[in-house]
């Protein structure tokens, strides 16, 4: 049997996610896009829609290997640790925002300030996650979990929130709560604009029950006891039963990144597993390791250079590089798709430089 003491296919998966997240964020152009690279405008699924919930899956596994140091109990000291990370990463993701919008606006224009994002659920997520899987027996983990979904799912339905509206009560509760002005618009099919926020707070909920369902997949990885070839067996059997879990249960409650609905969940978390098991087969058993380093220096500092690939983003587009550099070398090169896209894997690299510099000396920058 093959075994391991760190799995490395977990940072490299974590790294895919990252430069997928900071490569489908950044077109040359967003008016030349190829449809796999787009987001379902409401419901269904694209590969670019797999991004996002693969790393809160991860992020759920690494959340159960880093809270094992507590003996997955509450105490003073644990409780205060993740109340901090939860706080930090929600005050990076709106600090975000706020260097978006003084880029964009400079000092006026608060009023129209976006509070949420993806840092800021990213850190919600972890936060009750985390305290849910401390305060649990382990046992009852996907009772818990099962039971979240259960209830979002019936949620949303009985309150027809399953579609977008105005009288959604995703938008409801966060209009009442955060005020329209400062939430993401959203555009319905007839071109109307309505304030409606795609990591709303309502639907938390759906994230809380994902990033559980990583948590259980962590459970799986540390009690297999380090052999790999179980270690899959057994997330490819996880993966397969929530992928056709989500699958079926779509006709009731659709696929939805938008509401994060409890299928979306279901059906993400099947495939982030499936793809968890492959990586190990890949890389832990396998060990073809040479092609994994570009993805290796993203997922060990994964928020750091989002956040750096966030402001760059910015940067680039308020001095006119991205612009310049499209227009002038990459859409007379490859035309407007390939040239927008060859952008986008341009600026991940100019992304991953830095990575790698602190990747090679060893320098971790947590959050």
């Amino acid at each position: 049997m093959a075994t391991q003491g760190r799995l490395l296919s977990l940072d490299v998966m974590r790294g895919i996610t990252i430069a997928g997240m900071i490569m489908v964020n950044n077109p040359g152009s967003w008016q030349y896009v190829y449809t796999p690279l787009r987001h379902m405008p409401w419901d269904g699924l694209t590969p670019t829609d797999l991004v996002f919930p693969f790393f809160m899956f991860i992020m759920g596994v690494s959340m159960f290997l880093s809270l094992k140091k507590y003996d997955f109990k509450l105490s003073r000291e644990s409780v205060r640790k993740i109340l901090k990370r939860t706080a930090l990463i929600f005050l990076v993701g709106f600090g975000l925002n706020l260097f978006g919008h003084l880029c964009r606006n400079g000092f006026t224009g608060f009023e129209n300030l976006r509070i949420l994002g993806v840092m800021q659920r990213l850190a919600l997520a972890y936060g009750f996650g985390s305290l849910i899987g401390l305060s649990i027996n382990h046992k009852y983990l996907l009772h818990v979990a099962g039971g979240i979904l259960l209830f979002y799912a019936v949620l949303l339905t009985a309150t027809d929130s399953l579609t977008l509206s105005e009288s959604n009560l995703i938008a409801v509760i966060d209009r009442a709560i955060l005020g329209e002005t400062h939430m993401y618009h959203d555009t319905l099919a007839d071109g109307t604009r309505i304030a409606f926020d795609p990591e709303g707070l309502l639907s938390c909920i759906g994230s809380i029950g994902h990033v559980l369902l990583g948590f259980y997949a962590g459970r799986i990885i540390l009690m297999s006891k380090k052999d790999n070839e179980r270690i899959i067996r057994q997330l490819f059997i996880y993966g397969t039963i929530l992928l056709f879990a989500g699958l079926l249960l779509n006709y009731a409650c659709p696929i939805n990144k938008k509401i994060w609905s409890s299928t979306f969940a279901l059906t993400t978390c099947g495939f982030a597993s499936q793809f968890l098991a492959l990586l190990i087969w890949i890389i832990d058993i396998n060990k073809k390791r040479k092609w994994s380093l570009f993805f290796e220096s993203f997922g060990i500092n994964p928020l750091y250079l989002y956040v750096q690939g966030s402001m760059l983003s910015t940067v680039f587009s308020l001095i006119g590089v991205t612009r310049f550099m499209t227009d002038n070398l990459f859409f007379p090169l490859f035309g407007n798709y390939g040239g927008s896209l060859a952008w986008a894997i341009f600026f991940v690299t100019i992304n991953w430089i830095p990575g790698y510099f602190l990747y090679k000396k060893q320098i971790y920058i947590k959050i």
